[in-house]
């Protein structure tokens, strides 16, 4: 059992590294020539869509499609064919990304293309024809920022167009309200929590996988402490039904759907090897004596990885230097 996860996680963790950092389309056209997306009903209005370890959710309703996350850029056509069987002719009106990685954005220019904005009045002229035939794109400042950076270049029309800075943002779509959480320093510095109140359906993006052991982008502006605190954030919205099952369910960014007792287990996990870590850190234990002490063995099984992307090595480098305390300027380690 414990090889066979392995295996498969290190397989996820190929993969999504691919989609995170390969620039080459031919590359990726041949990787997933062979995966297909298929449409999961939630509850309520929400629909979870996996394609291989890609996630990306839809809210079906009178006002049309509002799309959470967009997959990468060569399954968009396999997943707007998957939107439109579930949603007939009804028009995708916004688009929302947790976060700036060609894995969640891809998708975007195709996705936005095939979509119809909301104007009416005199804006509608002012707007023009071109503008308004496209989805309206949610996304943290952050986000916006990082996904100007990417390479290759993602096209315009798949950039953000209603970006916030604050804590939060909400708007009322197919009956219910929906709510943008920023999570700072978290997976990046620009992730976010979709949570659709009515349904009871929380789209966690990054902040929450349950494939592998959570990646941290110091880089992009991500911690350790950050990650658990967006698990935090999602189990204070979850509610059980009974007996800690189903109730609010939660759609990872990778990974099979999940309710709160999942997301706990998966907080206590990184808890616990948070305060080992930082046990070691004030003992003055180097990195390497923190790896060859293996204090994530108990977890490696489920969430490791000897090979890939995010290795159970390189998980313990970002967790041991994201707690590692800074040093005052100037002073050597």
């Amino acid at each position: 059992m414990t090889c066979r996860g392995t295996r498969w996680t290190a397989a996820i963790a190929a993969l999504v590294a691919w989609a995170m950092v390969c620039g080459a389309r031919g590359e990726a056209q041949q990787n997933v020539n062979d995966v297909q997306v298929h449409s999961y009903h939630v509850q309520g209005n929400v629909w979870m869509l996996a394609a291989g370890p890609f996630n990306a959710a839809v809210s079906i309703g009178d006002e049309g499609v509002l799309v959470v996350d967009t997959m990468v850029e060569p399954l968009a056509d396999k997943l707007l064919a998957e939107i439109a069987r579930l949603a007939g002719d009804k028009p995708i009106r916004h688009i929302i990304n947790t976060h700036s990685h060609p894995d969640h954005v891809g998708g975007n220019p195709a996705v936005s293309r095939a979509g119809r904005s909301i104007v009416a009045g005199n804006f509608a002229a002012q707007v023009g024809q071109e503008a308004s035939n496209q989805a309206t794109i949610f996304a943290h400042e952050n986000t916006l920022l990082r996904m100007g950076q990417l390479k290759p270049p993602l096209a315009f029309v798949g950039m953000p167009t209603d970006t916030f800075f604050t804590g939060q943002k909400d708007i009322f779509f197919n009956g219910e309200a929906v709510q943008m959480f920023h999570q700072p320093a978290a997976h990046t510095d620009g992730d976010v929590i979709v949570f659709f109140r009515r349904s009871d359906v929380i789209v966690a993006g990054d902040v929450y996988v349950n494939t592998t052991f959570p990646i941290v982008q110091a880089g992009q502006g991500g911690s350790f402490q950050g990650v658990i605190d967006a698990l935090n954030r999602i189990i204070g919205l979850t509610v059980p039904k009974e007996k800690q099952e189903a109730g609010t369910y939660v759609i990872p960014g990778h990974g099979r759907l999940a309710d709160e007792a999942d997301v706990v287990e998966y907080r206590d996990m990184n808890t616990i090897i948070r305060d080992r870590v930082k046990d070691a850190i004030a003992k003055g234990m180097t990195l390497e004596q923190v790896k060859a002490a293996r204090l994530v063995r108990d977890y490696e099984g489920r969430y490791g990885a000897s090979t890939g992307f995010w290795t159970t090595d390189n998980f313990v480098e970002a967790v041991y230097r994201s707690l590692t305390p800074a040093r005052p300027a100037g002073q050597s380690r």
